[in-house]
């Protein structure tokens, strides 16, 4: 699989899967249930894998420490952060733009870190990305009422933005150092599932109040999540420069967007349509 192809899968999970948790909104999914399927999921999907390819999880105990701080600080505190500084910021769209800007920070620390390359058409390409993007995601109906918001916000999104950067950083580091695919994917999982299971039971959330039907739509994004993780970290494998893979991923916002506007009458501005549009075009000129 090269990282085209890789990371088409990343856009196409991303895409129908952010849909889903959108659906879980309208079905009133509490977040921690949504949050739990992710990881939980792709866990038992990944271990599937594992066994039936008879793949090799063995890990020193400096990859291990690695996969720990990887899964504790950058995944599941990042998303944390993350939450918490769109329901903080007075518009939930500057935090976006912000945390979802680490592409150029991956995409640049990568030359250095990593010799990776990086053309000045693809680095336009990323530009045009985030650009658009952040014309997407900054909502004028999107405010918040002023006492919901705190100065906090803004910090909380730069960490958010250092969260998911390192994120990606880390996952090359340990390719590097020869960790596999599966075995980065189950490991940070597992730790990440612990994580949210212990914040349900802290907080007396019981899969007695959750549905069949939001079941199934838990279960969905569940594989969804997995088919995404999967491609992102193949796509670091063999993609030219992290970055590459990170930009894909950003532009998924645009057909979220479209799909949202279709399946869920949001709003669909013709500012939003030229953002889809520059991203589109962003994507195409990353990957041509």
């Amino acid at each position: 699989m090269n990282w085209i192809s890789a990371g088409f899968l990343m856009f196409g999970c991303s895409v129908a899967q952010y849909l889903l948790i959108r659906r879980s909104i309208v079905l009133k999914i509490p977040s921690q249930f949504t949050n739990f399927a992710m990881f939980i999921v792709p866990l038992v999907l990944y271990i599937g894998m594992a066994v039936s390819t008879q793949t090799d999880l063995s890990v020193s105990w400096y990859e291990f420490f690695i996969l720990v701080i990887l899964a504790v600080f950058f995944s599941y505190m990042g998303n944390a952060i993350s939450l918490k500084s769109i329901e903080y910021a007075p518009n939930p769209g500057y935090s976006l733009v912000i945390s979802k800007s680490y592409v150029v920070f991956t995409s640049i620390a990568s030359i250095f870190l990593f010799n990776s390359s990086l053309t000045i058409r693809s680095a336009l390409a990323i530009i045009l990305l985030v650009v658009c993007s952040a014309i997407i995601s900054i909502n004028k109906k999107g405010t918040v009422s002023p006492s919901h918001v705190r100065p906090i916000w803004l910090p909380l999104s730069i960490g958010a933005f250092f969260c998911w950067g390192m994120l990606t950083i880390t996952s090359k580091y340990l390719l590097i150092l020869g960790v596999n695919v599966l075995s980065r994917l189950i490991y940070s999982m597992a730790i990440v599932s612990v994580l949210i299971f212990v914040e349900m039971i802290w907080k007396k959330l019981h899969w007695k109040q959750i549905s069949i039907s939001q079941i199934v739509n838990l279960i969905l994004i569940g594989v969804l999540g997995a088919g995404f993780n999967y491609g992102m970290q193949e796509g670091f494998v063999t993609a030219p420069n992290i970055g590459y893979i990170n930009a894909m991923n950003a532009s998924s916002i645009g057909l979220v967007v479209i799909g949202s506007a279709i399946f869920f009458h949001d709003e669909f501005s013709i500012r939003k349509f030229i953002g889809v549009i520059g991203v589109i075009a962003g994507l195409v000129l990353l990957v041509l």
